[in-house]
């Protein structure tokens, strides 16, 4: 499985509620939803929260769930995407700006009876390994650094760039970690307590330099097990 993040912002003029509201009522489902080969996808509205380390100008961040290779590509040549969901983006976004990462992902942290595809609050951090370091020392420290789970936290999702990106060059980010929570005051309370002296700190196996989050609410458009 594939799961793919986007982090875009408002085109020049139009407010981020617009941009927003126009995303997950109108883009979401008018575009990209009618996306055959896209399995489960959901749209993160930005949370206008004071946090160390916030990642700037993005509003919103999708998340896209995709089988494998065949059905990406498939997705990126469809009439659905081509003259659906890429000719509508110059009318809300700055898409040249546009922030996207495909992950492999590996979940750490699930808690018991959560109904997929519950809405929920997310952190979102975005990860690059400190310079001179082998992509394996940096996957094993992050892994390492998260046992036991963070606190307060009832999902938790680490998504390691795919090894295609690498092959010409190197991909802004390393890794996109995914904390989430059943309310607003759980994430304050997470940053409040010893995860948030960590994120304030940086961690050693980082570059400190590319260490960002986002906070953001979810808004379920193709729920797991809907295709």
């Amino acid at each position: 499985m594939i799961h793919q993040f986007i982090f875009a912002g408002p085109k020049p003029g139009l407010s981020p509620e617009a941009f927003q509201n126009y995303w997950v009522n109108f883009h979401a489902v008018d575009y990209a939803a009618k996306i055959r080969q896209i399995r489960q996808y959901l749209v993160a509205t930005r949370l206008p929260l004071a946090l160390p380390r916030q990642l700037p100008f993005f509003e919103g961040a999708a998340e896209i769930w995709l089988a494998n290779d065949a059905e990406q590509l498939a997705s990126m040549q469809s009439p659905e995407f081509l003259h659906g969901a890429r000719a509508d983006e110059p009318r809300w976004a700055a898409f040249w700006q546009t922030l996207g990462i495909d992950t492999d992902p590996h979940p750490l942290h699930e808690a018991s009876g959560l109904e997929r595809g519950t809405n929920l609050i997310k952190l979102y951090l975005l990860l690059k390994r400190r310079p001179g370091s082998s992509l394996q020392q940096f996957r094993d420290d992050l892994l390492a650094s998260r046992q036991p789970s963070v606190a307060g936290s009832i999902r938790h999702q680490i998504g390691f760039a795919r090894s295609a990106l690498y092959g010409v060059g190197e991909p802004r980010f390393d890794a996109v970690e995914v904390l989430a929570f059943p309310t607003e005051q759980d994430l304050k309370s997470c940053l409040a307590a010893s995860f948030g002296t960590s994120l304030r700190q940086g961690w050693p196996f980082l570059d400190q330099n590319y260490l960002f989050v986002f906070a953001a609410q979810d808004h379920w458009v193709i729920r797991p097990g809907e295709r």
